[in-house]
C-alpha cells in the first residue's frame, strides 16, 4: 500500500517499532531470567540503549549535512545543532562505564530529553511538516517504550542488588 503526503513509508515504521524488540526482550530477561543471564540482560540493555541514544544524536548531523555550509541565520541550525548532536554519544560512552542500574536511569532520560529537544528541532529538517509530526509521533512511542523498559530494567536490578 504507497503511503500518503503525511504517512511514513513502510520501512520506516517497521524498522522504527523493531527497534524495540531489544528493549523489550532484554528488560523480561532481566526480570526473568536466571543468573547470570540476568546480568548478561542488564549489560545488553545497557549497550544496546548507549547505541540508540548515540544513533539519535546523530540524526542531527545527518540532517544538518544536506544544508552544510549555508548559514540560515538560525542558531539552532548553523551552531547548537553540531554540540547536540555529540552530546548522547557522550552519555551513552558514560552510561556503558557506570553502576548499571544508574546506567539504565540515564539512557532513558537521555532518550526523553533527546525526545523534547526533537520536538522543537525535527521541524526544521523536514521539508514537509506533516511527515515530521507523523515522524515524531512515532519517536513518540518508540521513546516511551525504550524509556519504561530502561526504568523497569533498572529498578528491578536495584531491587536484586546488581
Amino acid at each position: 500500500m504507497p503511503t500518503t503526503k503525511s504517512e511514513l513509508p513502510t520501512i520506516v515504521r517497521v524498522l522504527g517499532y523493531a527497534g524495540l524488540i531489544p528493549f523489550i526482550g532484554l528488560a523480561f530477561m532481566v526480570q526473568l531470567a536466571d543468573s547470570p543471564n540476568d546480568l548478561i540482560a542488564l549489560e545488553s540493555l545497557v549497550a544496546y540503549g548507549a547505541v540508540i541514544v548515540s544513533f539519535l544524536g546523530a540524526l542531527h548531523w545527518g540532517a544538518c549535512f544536506r544544508t552544510l555550509g549555508e548559514t540560515t541565520q538560525n542558531r539552532w541550525m548553523d551552531h547548537s545543532v553540531w554540540i547536540w548532536g555529540i552530546m548522547p554519544a557522550l552519555i551513552a560512552w558514560l552510561a556503558i562505564h557506570i553502576f548499571i542500574p544508574l546506567a539504565l536511569l540515564l539512557l532513558a532520560a537521555t532518550l526523553l530529553v533527546q525526545r523534547a529537544i526533537d520536538q522543537r528541532t525535527y521541524p526544521n529538517y523536514f521539508a514537509n511538516i506533516e511527515i515530521a509530526n507523523a515522524f515524531l509521533r512515532m519517536r513518540t512511542h518508540l521513546t516511551v517504550v525504550a524509556s519504561v523498559c530502561l526504568i523497569w530494567a533498572g529498578l528491578t536490578s536495584l531491587i536484586r542488588n546488581y
